[in-house]
């Protein structure tokens, strides 16, 4: 389904008449539908006794056949049964709909509607408010975009930015490459976004992540991977939900529309039940956690557990678990509101695979949700106990392909042979045919193809056990990313040999069958797993043919002298920061959110990331809550940057800066134009300047002495960067007038803004949080 096709089945057609409503804030996906129809509460209810009556069978000892294979089918099937409990029990609640009041009212009010309904009539009809800002409790709250990159190809970058500037409402798209590239810097300056690339890749895309929030001060941030495209409706459907204070993050789920290979369509709907049904489930207990893209971010949340979580390539999960240990909320909704890639070789799937399922064992061996000291709820202990335990289910396969073999070589049954067939048959049928009768009932079809990657999957997910038992580090591999394609057989050498194995096995049961005139079940099951390990490599054999002729071609014209230059050959030098950014002073009231209440107030977090005190105005938010314990650090004061004063009021007009100029720095710069057919850029150049004071009318708090830097009033820290150079200039190096180079450990960050007087349009938890000002 293209992006525009899902955007414009999402939104309701005005009414044809003088009188124009808002839009239905009350859509409901048909996952949501069939979540709150009796008949899934009916099916999930037979499909758990299905599974408790198969769990008696199979520990009544006395079914028991010989101990090998029966302790490999116990090992197996218990995993199996662990998650399919958990799975059934979370679907049961995905009916539940975090679209409260307060999201609806927020809603209606983002782009600064006011009593008379102004704001929903014109976001109706869809005109006017491209470049409006975004308004929480009325006051406008800046949001940053940041898009991840490390090597993908242009043609997905250039889709990925261009819709990220085009989404309604305010905001700065920044484009984090990790590559480094020259054409990528050149892509962001076409399109109207800001251009980032810090020195090294330490901690891989949390490093980057956390880099970009040093540089950084929007209330809120939102999250792209760099090839998802994201709908104009994007901010509308998701930042309303941070007009409650305790929500952290506000997750969407992942599609896809490059489902054409039997890869893609494998892993792709391989994840349809969990974000469809398993996500919005987990809301109900407050345990719905980040996926690493389509995610927008409350940034003093972030700044409360010390920045994006950094020590796991997982850092999705981990950061999601952090905050919810912290009290934080989490709202996951369904709308499908951005379209990227899922993997399409052997290889992307299987670095994809291999990534995720370490980060959840990381979970599981080095903080068990189950353990004493997490500050969880049971019922969040129990969901990620399952996100922990997950790719244990991709590892019972493996087992029990080891048990038909026992049988045909060495005699070996895990059953008795007293126990009937049809008792045995009965009893399995009820425990795995009912899970596929959910399946259908939610999704609407079976798809072979996650079968057969689920059952060829099992050597990832142990190489990924033992990475996390021994701490092994994980190399960080992007999905889509671009450039020399090695053979599939490079990445399945256990599969291939299982096959090879299942292949001699089931001709040897087969010699056997013919001796003996009798087909046992033994036999059958070696045969179908045969056949799945056998499509399997077959795809293989098949993406090694097209890999090799590619080859074969570029070989072609190097001998010819006309090889194609790479897409990210040439590198820019780093760091490479964005330029200086007034803002209009129609954003000048903008009030940074206050910490949350168990924020830092010295020192910096473990990531190197200022704590939420300084890096918001605390005083806006009243008496800090003490419902949590206080978070402490003893690291060194963080660098800043001098004051980028700029006066308040309107601009005179947009500036025109041509790259490699230096702006005027009495005008702003100038607003992301359209670039090109129906893309329109709205996104801003500017977000609030750091210590900006606010418009006439609205008082200025004084600095309070924590806020000031070393040296007195208005004196700049050390090691503070002169932001006042052109749009994505690299930063001078040492013996420079600008002052030392800043190295990886030791970024430059904005200066606190002044607490303005007024209402905090991202308000803090707790009742003391809520407190307004006099002003």
């Amino acid at each position: 389904m293209s992006v525009l096709t899902s955007a414009h089945r999402s939104r309701p057609a005005a009414a044809r008449s003088n009188h124009v409503t808002a839009p239905d804030d009350r859509r409901r996906t048909r996952s949501q539908d069939v979540a709150a129809s009796p008949s899934l509460m009916a099916i999930v209810l037979v499909a758990a006794l299905g599974v408790l009556a198969y769990t008696v069978f199979l520990f009544d000892f006395s079914n028991r056949g010989d101990w090998p294979a029966y302790v490999l089918v116990l090992l197996a099937e218990s995993i199996i049964v662990l998650q399919a409990l958990l799975s059934l029990w979370t679907i049961l609640s995905s009916g539940y709909d975090p679209r409260d009041f307060t999201f609806n009212e927020a809603q209606r009010r983002l782009y600064g509607g006011g009593g008379d309904g102004d704001g929903e009539s014109t976001r109706a009809i869809g005109i006017g408010r491209r470049a409006d800002p975004l308004h929480l409790n009325g006051v406008p709250v800046g949001v940053d975009v940041f898009v991840t990159t490390y090597g993908e190809s242009l043609a997905d970058i250039r889709r990925t930015v261009a819709a990220a500037v085009a989404m309604d409402g305010e905001h700065t798209v920044y484009v984090l490459d990790d590559g480094k590239s020259v054409a990528v810097r050149e892509l962001a300056a076409e399109l109207g976004a800001e251009y980032v690339a810090r020195e090294g890749n330490a901690h891989a895309k949390a490093g980057n992540i956390n880099h970009a929030l040093s540089i950084t001060d929007g209330e809120l941030f939102v999250i792209l991977d760099a090839d998802f495209v994201v709908r104009r409706d994007f901010l509308y459907e998701t930042v309303p939900f941070f007009a409650d204070g305790d929500v952290a993050f506000v997750q969407t789920p992942q599609t896809y529309g490059n489902l054409s290979g039997l890869i893609s369509r494998g892993a792709g709907y391989m994840q349809t039940v969990f974000y469809k049904f398993t996500q919005p489930g987990k809301n109900r207990f407050n345990a719905a956690f980040c996926v690493g893209t389509n995610v927008v971010f409350r940034r003093s949340a972030v700044d409360e557990i010390g920045g994006i979580w950094q020590e796991s390539k997982s850092e999705d999960v981990w950061t999601s678990m952090k905050l919810h240990e912290r009290g934080w909320r989490s709202v996951y909704i369904g709308l499908e509101l951005a379209v990227g890639h899922t993997p399409e070789t052997i290889e992307t799937y299987t670095k994809q695979q291999l990534r995720w399922a370490t980060g959840g064992f990381e979970i599981l061996l080095r903080a068990n949700p189950m353990g004493r000291g997490r500050n969880l709820t049971l019922d969040q202990r129990l969901q990620y106990l399952g996100t922990a335990t997950f790719y244990l289910v991709g590892i019972a396969p493996g087992l029990l392909l080891l048990v038909p073999p026992l049988q045909i070589y060495f005699g070996i049954t895990p059953i008795s042979p007293d126990v009937p067939v049809l008792t045995w048959v009965l009893y399995y049928v009820g425990f795995y045919f009912m899970q596929v009768a959910v399946a259908l009932f939610t999704i609407g079809s079976f798809r072979w193809e996650t079968l057969l990657l689920a059952s060829a999957s099992f050597p990832i997910y142990v190489k990924a056990f033992v990475n996390a038992l021994l701490r092994r580090d994980q190399a960080w591999s992007v999905t889509g990313r671009k450039g020399v394609r090695n053979s599939p057989f490079a990445f399945i050498g256990p599969q291939v040999l299982a096959f090879v194995f299942l292949a001699a096995t089931s001709v040897v049961g087969l010699w056997q069958a013919q001796q003996i005139r009798t087909f046992d079940l033994a036999l059958f099951w070696n045969l179908l797993n045969t056949a799945v390990l056998g499509a399997f490599v077959a795809t293989a054999v098949r993406e090694d043919r097209r890999i090799r002729a590619d080859a074969r071609e570029l070989a072609r014209l190097r001998r010819l002298g006309r090889e194609p230059a790479g897409e990210h050959d040439r590198k820019v030098p780093t760091p490479v920061l964005p330029g200086p950014r007034a803002r209009p002073g129609a954003l000048a009231a903008r009030v940074p959110l206050g910490p949350g209440p168990g924020a830092a107030t010295t020192g910096t977090g473990p990531h190197g990331l200022p704590p939420a005190s300084r890096r918001s105005a605390a005083a806006v938010a009243g008496p800090r809550d003490t419902r949590r314990p206080p978070v402490t650090t003893d690291a060194a004061p963080d660098p800043v940057r001098p004051s980028q004063e700029r006066p308040g009021g309107p601009s005179t007009g947009p500036a025109r800066v041509r790259s490699g100029s230096r702006p005027d720095p009495g005008q702003p710069r100038r607003r992301s134009r359209p670039v090109h057919g129906d893309v329109r850029p709205v996104a801003p150049d500017a977000i609030a300047a750091p210590a900006l004071a606010g418009p006439p009318g609205l008082p200025v708090v004084p600095r309070t002495a924590a806020h000031r830097p070393a040296g007195g009033p208005g004196a700049p820290r050390a090691g503070a960067t002169d932001r006042s150079r052109s749009p994505g200039a690299p930063v001078t190096g040492p013996g420079q007038p600008d002052g030392p180079r800043p190295g990886a450990g030791a970024l430059p960050v904005p200066r606190p803004r002044q607490p303005v007087s007024g209402p905090n349009p991202l308000p803090a938890r707790g009742p003391a949080r809520h407190a307004r000002s006099a002003g």
